[in-house]
Order: C-alpha cells, then sequence, then structure tokens
C-alpha cells in the first residue's frame, strides 16, 4: 500500500495572540504528509521556486516523505500566504496572498508514483486534482479537500471531480456553500448523491461528522489547552486519517474510517501546539499512542 499527496508547499508569515513567524514552512502538502508519515512513508507532489531552502526539504526527508514529486521551478518563487488570527483563534484575516509558481502548476507524476494505492487530494483547484487522477493507475482509495473558493469559481470542474472521488472533505461552511444546506446531516446527504460514497465534514473546535451510506458518525475535538497557531490544522487531521488508512486497509470501511478520525483528531490537536511544522517535527509515535488513548477514555460513557 501506498499514499500519495498532492497540494500546496508554501511560505506562511503568521501572527497569532501567542506570537509570530516569517516565512515558516507551510502548505496543505507538507502538513498532510507531516500527519501522514506516522502510518506510512507519503509520496509528495507539489511545486516551490528557487528560493525554496534545503532545510525545509531536510524537515520533510526527515519524516520519510518522499521528495521525487515535488517540482522546483527555475526563476520562481514559492507560494506565499500571510495572515493574522483573531484573539478566539478560529476566525483569521488574509492579508498577503502571493501564488507566484502555484499559478502555472502542472503536476507531472514521477513514473514510481503511479501505482500509488491511496491519493489525498490536498486543497487545489479541482483541474489541477483531476490532472493527477488521470496519471494515477486505479487507485483503491481517492480522497479530497476543497475550499470555498474552488466552490464559488470552479463549481463545474468540482462536480466533475466529486464524481471521480471515493471521499470528499470540507468544512461546515464550504459544506453549506456547495449544498445550500445549512443542517450538516441533510448537506452531507446531499454531497453524496453528487458522487462521493463518504464526505468528512470539519467543525473546527466542535470536531468532525463523518456521513455515509452506513450512517452518521460525530467526533467532538481533543481538548488541547495550548493553541499557538491552528494553521494546517484540517490538513494534518485529512494526512493522519489517510496514513491510518494506507496501513489498516483491511476490514469494513466504515471502522477503519471511525478509527482513522480518532487518529486524525488527535495529530490535529498536537499540530496547533506550535507555529508551522515544529510540534510534527518533535512529536513521537508513542506520543500520538498516549494521547489517543486519553481520548478513548474522555469518549467512554458506558463502563
Amino acid at each position: 500500500m501506498s499514499m500519495l499527496v498532492v497540494g500546496t508547499v508554501a511560505f506562511d508569515s503568521l501572527e497569532t495572540p501567542h506570537g509570530s513567524v516569517d516565512r515558516i514552512l507551510g502548505g496543505s502538502a507538507m502538513f498532510s504528509s507531516m500527519a501522514a508519515s506516522f502510518f506510512t512513508k507519503p509520496r509528495l507532489v507539489g511545486v516551490v521556486g528557487e528560493d525554496f531552502p534545503d532545510h525545509n526539504r531536510q524537515i520533510m526527508r526527515d519524516r520519510g516523505i518522499c521528495l521525487d514529486g515535488l517540482q522546483t521551478e527555475r526563476g520562481g518563487k514559492t507560494f506565499y500566504w500571510k495572515g493574522r488570527y483573531h484573539a478566539d483563534m478560529n476566525s483569521r484575516d488574509t492579508m498577503e496572498v502571493h501564488l507566484n509558481v502555484l499559478a502555472t502548476f502542472n503536476p507531472v507524476l514521477p513514473a514510481s508514483y503511479r501505482d500509488s494505492t491511496h491519493v489525498f487530494l490536498a486543497n487545489s483547484s479541482p483541474e489541477v486534482q483531476m490532472k493527477v487522477l488521470d496519471q494515477v493507475h486505479k487507485p483503491l482509495l481517492v480522497l479530497a479537500d476543497t475550499m470555498d473558493f474552488w466552490i464559488s469559481s470552479t463549481h463545474d470542474d468540482l462536480l466533475r471531480l466529486l464524481k471521480r472521488i471515493d471521499g470528499l472533505l470540507l468544512n461546515d461552511s464550504e459544506a453549506n456553500l456547495l449544498t445550500g444546506e445549512s443542517h450538516m446531516v441533510r448537506a452531507g446527504r446531499k454531497i453524496l448523491q453528487m458522487g462521493p460514497k463518504f464526505v468528512v465534514i470539519k467543525r473546527g473546535e466542535h470536531g468532525a461528522m463523518l456521513i455515509s451510506g452506513d450512517g452518521v458518525y460525530a467526533i467532538p475535538a481533543y481538548p488541547t489547552e495550548h493553541v499557538i497557531d491552528p494553521t494546517g490544522a484540517g490538513d494534518s487531521f485529512a494526512g493522519a486519517i489517510m496514513g491510518h488508512l494506507v496501513a489498516h486497509p483491511d476490514g469494513p470501511r466504515e471502522g477503519r474510517l471511525r478509527r482513522a478520525m480518532a487518529f486524525g483528531t488527535v495529530l490535529a490537536s498536537l499540530c496547533v501546539e506550535d507555529f508551522g511544522p515544529n510540534r510534527l517535527k518533535r512529536t513521537e509515535r508513542t506520543e500520538i499512542d498516549e494521547r489517543l488513548e486519553r481520548y478513548r477514555k474522555m469518549l467512554q460513557f458506558w463502563e
């Protein structure tokens, strides 16, 4: 079993109530690959500019992430995002966005990537996501992430993508935008009619919801007290889900998805405890398992 991750690798400049950082390693593909690396060895596809330093590549290599698909555009600059989080840490303002090399990104998969069994299409345009699927040979599971910008600006492309994937990951406001439904169960049911076999709706500090033909499953967020930087939490959640599914391919999908969401919740709770990938860099697998056990006991209500 093998996992392919396609998305952004970026520089992030962040301001939160707990401090600020400038041009730290970020991006959807980076965070999801870092989280998945605790379960498997992800294959990353993305693009950076010549300004991308070797030490950032080493951060990912140290976690066992394969970078054969990370393209470097000569003379180009890496995707850059600058944002400021409000005091509640749930809302933020985008201060700057520079697409740079991402504006012309055309994903080309190395031959060694094309047999990937599990594909995570991290947040990017549906056009780019479909170009990736055109290059993969019969994957067993495809999970895609999206956002409000793509739902609004590339709606028809997104609908075509939904017919080609197994699962869709999005947050509650995006589910509302895509379906016109404010009730998340009804929104999830409508998305199932668009093509996916299951939908995972992220609800921030309120947890997440899985909706499939087998029913509805809701899981709370892990109650971490030390939220330093929420950037990448959703991507870490998704990456851990896919990584766990790669590592545990046997058994009914519904049960595996529920367990994977628990691991995703734990990885997201770790990610937010420092800026960028810093917390995941120093996380050990034993720490994940210990936090998962505390989480399991927290959810148990019947002896």
